[in-house]
C-alpha cells in the first residue's frame, strides 16, 4: 500500500452558536455550526423566528401592496 494516502484525524470539538459542544474526529481540526441537533426546531419542537435584515417585513408589505391592488381593482 500507499504510504501517507489517508487524511490525518484530528480529535475536534464542534461548536454551535448555541453555545452546545460535540465532540468527534474530523479530518479537520476546528469546527463551528450555526445549528445543531440541541436547538434545531424539527428535535426540539420549538420554532425560533429568525428576523434576519427585515425580510419578513419585506415579505410582508410586499404582499400587502399586492393584495391592496386587487381589491382596487375588483370594486
Amino acid at each position: 500500500m500507499k504510504e501517507n494516502l489517508h487524511p490525518q484525524y484530528y480529535d475536534v470539538k464542534i461548536v454551535c452558536a448555541c453555545g452546545s459542544i460535540l465532540e468527534t474526529a474530523s479530518t479537520q481540526k476546528s469546527l463551528t455550526v450555526d445549528i445543531c441537533s440541541k436547538c434545531h426546531p424539527l428535535f426540539t419542537g420549538k420554532q425560533r423566528l429568525l428576523d434576519t435584515e427585515g425580510r419578513i417585513d419585506r415579505f410582508k408589505k410586499k404582499y400587502e401592496k399586492a393584495n391592496a391592488a386587487k381589491t382596487k381593482t375588483k370594486h
